[in-house]
């Protein structure tokens, strides 16, 4: 039996006569009958007898007929799936992304994102920036959100916006709670550094030798959440992303912003040759909102 078959001869069945299954399935009688004759003749036997005018199933349709059901509700769960495929109802987001976007940014948006798309499934993995190509390029994630990632051969790029690094400090170091300072006054400070590569600490590294100023770095750490944890408890200073500054406020830090400030760019990056689903391009609109 065809599909089309199928999809009348369970119509009739459940119905009871070719004028209800022609009404749903909004075809007209005769191209029911035709359909139903075509499927006897391919079957070899009788699926309905004619009684006193009802169309009465035969033994054969009867054994026919569970297999035929299975069948037709696996066509409407196909039917369902591309209607929610269709309305960005259905799939799943996998994206990788730098740990400061962790805190509020993402979380955000994607419990924002599934208010309105519930069947979503989200994966989201943390990720540094020097993993990025490994990472994509044996897919464990469709898209990495990085801090100023460096440019690839194959890899795309979508720019989200920009960010600031700030200082984190504790407020019993600086008791007047500036709310600017430069990177020179920093120099008296003992600094948590976020480690001697990357995008971010090599900005600092920048700004510290055009100004001929050299940084105490008394501990280094490659997670920025870590570094600010450290200065509530007063081990120091650090410069760091405004994003992990804002999500980690307390009573005892405050946040200073850089006199010359040191931006840095956010962006997405995905195989050139492989595009991105429907359901993470329309997260990903939603997540550039956020800036």
């Amino acid at each position: 039996m065809r599909l089309r078959h199928i999809e009348v001869f369970h119509a009739i069945y459940t119905t009871g006569s070719i004028t209800n299954a022609a009404k749903l399935l909004h075809v007209s009688q005769p191209s029911v009958s035709k359909v139903l004759s075509h499927a006897e003749m391919q079957l070899g036997f009788k699926l309905f007898d004619r009684v006193k005018g009802r169309l009465i199933a035969t033994h054969e349709a009867d054994l026919l007929f569970k297999e035929a059901d299975r069948i037709y509700r696996q066509i409407n769960t196909i039917n369902d799936a591309a209607y929610n495929i269709k309305n960005n109802d259905l799939g799943q987001i996998s994206i990788a992304l730098a740990p400061a976007f962790g805190f509020d940014l993402i979380p955000q948006a994607v419990a924002e994102y599934r208010k309105k798309h519930q069947n979503i499934i989200f994966n989201i993995q943390t990720l540094h920036n020097e993993e990025v190509l490994k990472h994509l390029l044996r897919h464990k994630s469709e898209v990495a959100i990085l801090f100023s990632p460096d440019s690839y051969s194959g890899i795309s790029e979508i720019n989200f916006g920009t960010g600031n690094l700030v200082v984190v400090y504790p407020i019993k170091l600086l008791p007047h709670k500036p709310s600017k300072i430069s990177i020179e006054e920093l120099e008296q400070y003992p600094l948590i550094s976020i480690s001697d590569s990357g995008p971010l600490a090599n900005l600092i590294n920048q700004e510290a030798t055009q100004k001929a100023i050299t940084l105490r770095n008394v501990i280094k750490v490659k997670t920025y959440f870590i570094a600010v944890n450290l200065v509530k408890h007063g081990a120091g200073v650090c410069i760091v992303d405004e994003f992990t500054a804002k999500s980690q406020q307390s009573d005892n830090i405050a946040i200073a912003q850089l006199e010359d400030p040191l931006e840095f760019s956010i962006k997405g990056l995905h195989l050139e040759n492989k595009s991105l689903s429907t359901v993470t391009r329309n997260f990903l609109d939603l997540f550039k909102n956020k800036f």
